[in-house]
């Protein structure tokens, strides 16, 4: 598979749409170790490995698969070789705490690095996202011995890391873990159990593989409030930082997926195993949801990422293939190429209209935790609280998208879609899993609408919309009827916010509601983020074509696409009897 990184898209963002440098210059942390022209190389550099060494490796890597042999993890043939040298170039640490060795790099910009990778290879990215967040968590909430033991080895790619939550009986219900952990008199603890679907959970590409496992002491109280993590090497570390014996960490088997099957997901069993406590006993999810809320924005980014790498397929194609005849777009031989038709352009500016709108959030979403984690006082708080409305959205619409942006381009192939050669079909196997894991997307939707919208009354909403209004207040008068349309719909928002908080019925009434409210705001949200576009890029110094193309792809989105919010309201407006009264027999 051809990919090519869209720098001058990436670039713009930074520059002119969200002026990172005036963002990293505000904060102390960041003023010293980022400036435009290191962003500007870091993405250059990041687009020769995503090109040359990670996309050639894209469909081999499919079609061989991880193997499993002899209780041995193998993965596809160059993927070790590739991944020392990824590696070696520091990416694993590009937003790692310096003091240990990470590059110390914004999040603002790792986003966009992580697009290239998912871009490139979904499979190949996950080993590197799972490590990076595995750093994060230690980073944040492990003791300072085991930082200086195994951050050093997590930011070099050394070693990997994996997040362990998942058990045969226990999916998005973590009250039922069994996996149990014993205090042991030095201050390790002994954890035995098993878990499932482990991203990453044992492979041949590091000497170590560092799994953060959520599990029970003895004497833990019921439910989620009883668990705690802990950091578990799969094989010991010696006293001068080498790699000894295996830790009672074996991998049981590898799952045969549809689609990423260069990323090995694993059954993993501990053994009476040594771990070491991370965070406080029974705040076990406190730490892990520091992990979590990162890796659901590198999930929601896979879904980007394959929508970018669809596009570029299907819009190469869509100008190549020749086949009927058009509307007098044609070039006047005996077929036109299809991108004359209606149909297919239809698709193509469908996709490009929601993959620059998304990678446009994830940039800001990026930004936002960088405040979070570097601001003081209001602008750290503002940050935290946008990240917590944002992160479920963005986790569940960029996936929602990503699905539906790569069946559009394997359309637009036609027949030839459906065939491997292409390389189309594998993006649809391969971005489907990111709907589910990190947390399925109904789950999300019912976290943003019950937990953050419904919860603070529409509050957090109403910010955004106050911010919005002052963001584009300059706006020229050709983007004020859009403008308008895009306020009218956050009102919309904001009131059945209002009516599902007052609802007589009201879990019955989120539940139902749940996903077209979120799809609903998604769209809202990428209407802002098109304004955003249209006008810095008016008040830029590019090329016209560039300032023409997206001012055309801000008004399909807002013909075409905007209204799509709705017809989700509408359904959110109907009684949720529809879906809740029926009897659980009758199904």
């Amino acid at each position: 598979m051809q990919y090519n990184a869209p720098l001058t898209e990436m670039q713009f963002l930074l520059k002119d749409v969200f002026r990172a440098s005036e963002v990293w210059q505000s904060v102390p942390a960041l003023a010293e170790a980022i400036d435009m022209d290191t962003a500007a190389a870091i993405l250059e550099e990041g687009a020769k490995i995503t090109q040359t060494l990670i996309a050639p490796l894209n469909r081999s890597g499919d079609e061989e698969g991880v193997r499993f042999d002899q209780g041995q993890v193998i993965t596809p043939q160059g993927y070790k070789q590739a991944y020392t040298t990824y590696a070696e170039s520091g990416w694993v640490g590009l937003s790692g705490d310096p003091e240990y060795g990470g590059m110390g790099m914004p999040k603002m910009l790792g986003v966009l690095f992580d697009e290239m990778v998912y871009s490139a290879s979904n499979a190949f990215a996950l080993y590197g996202s799972l490590t990076a967040g595995a750093a994060l968590c230690i980073a944040a909430h492990g003791s300072e011995e085991l930082k200086q033991t195994y951050l050093p080895k997590l930011y070099s790619g050394e070693w990997s890391g994996a997040m362990d939550m998942t058990e045969p009986q226990s999916g998005s219900d973590l009250s039922q873990l069994r996996t149990k952990a014993v205090a042991q008199e030095d201050g390790s603890y002994r954890l035995t159990g098993s878990k499932i679907f482990i991203t990453g959970g044992d492979h041949d590409l590091t000497d170590n593989v560092v799994h953060l496992v959520l599990a029970k002491l003895p004497d833990a109280p019921g439910g989620s409030r009883g668990i705690s993590l802990f950091l578990v090497p799969k094989n010991r570390v010696n006293d001068d930082g080498s790699v000894g014996d295996n830790n009672g960490v074996t991998c049981g088997a590898v799952e045969h997926k549809m689609g990423i099957k260069a990323s090995a997901t694993c059954v993993i069993n501990f053994d009476d195993a040594q771990g070491y406590l991370v965070g406080k006993v029974n705040r076990g999810l406190v730490a892990m949801f520091t992990m979590m809320n990162y890796e659901r924005l590198s999930i929601g980014i896979q879904g980007l990422g394959c929508s970018e790498a669809a596009y570029q397929l299907a819009a190469n194609y869509a100008k190549e293939r020749k086949q009927g005849k058009g509307s007098g777009r044609g070039l006047g031989g005996e077929a036109d190429p299809i991108v004359v038709h209606g149909d297919v352009r239809r698709m193509l500016l469908e996709i490009a209209a929601m993959t620059e709108a998304g990678r446009a959030l994830s940039v800001y979403t990026g930004m936002q935790l960088d405040l979070a984690k570097h601001g003081d006082g209001e602008v750290q708080k503002r940050a935290a609280d946008q990240v917590a409305m944002l992160t479920p959205l963005v986790k569940a619409f960029f996936t929602d998208k990503g699905l539906e942006s790569t069946v559009h381009a394997q359309q637009v192939f036609g027949g030839h879609g459906y065939i491997r050669e292409w390389g189309v079909e594998q993006l649809v196997r391969d971005v489907r899993i990111a709907q589910i894991y990190e947390g399925t997307n109904g789950i999300q939707a019912l976290t943003l609408v019950g937990r953050k919208v419904v919860a603070d009354r529409g509050a957090g909403l109403l910010a955004l919309k106050q911010q919005i209004e002052q963001e584009l207040s300059e706006l020229g008068a050709a983007w004020q009827p859009q403008l308008q349309q895009l306020l009218a719909l956050f009102d919309a928002l904001l009131e059945k916010a209002q009516e599902l908080a007052n609802s007589s019925t009201k879990a019955d009434a989120i539940n139902s509601a749940a996903t077209d409210y979120l799809h609903a705001s998604g769209h809202a949200i990428y209407g802002w983020m098109w304004l955003k576009m249209v006008s810095a890029a008016e008040q830029g110094d590019y090329e016209p074509a560039f300032v023409e193309r997206k001012a055309m792809l801000a008004r399909y989105f807002f013909e075409r696409q905007l209204p799509k919010a709705h017809y989700h309201l509408q359904i959110i407006n109907q009684d949720p009897s529809a879906i809740m009264s029926m009897p659980n027999e009758w199904f």
